[in-house]
């Protein structure tokens, strides 16, 4: 759901961002540093086995 979502992108905002300043954010797409997945220019990362598993991981750890 959408706010899921929100909340989700909010708490990785957070850890994205603990421990490093401002100039320092992590792209989640290309892994670069100092500009958001929504900014990146670098094609999309394809959601592999990986990413799915981190993303049931997260569902159900959500659901309990």
């Amino acid at each position: 759901n959408q706010i899921g979502n929100d909340n989700l992108v909010a708490a990785r905002a957070e850890e994205n961002k603990a421990g490093q300043n401002g100039n320092q954010i992590r792209c989640y797409n290309c892994r670069g540093v100092g500009h958001y997945a929504r900014n990146c220019t670098v094609t999309p990362r394809r959601r592999d086995d990986a990413y799915l598993q981190t993303q049931l991981l997260i569902a159900q750890k959500e659901e309990a």
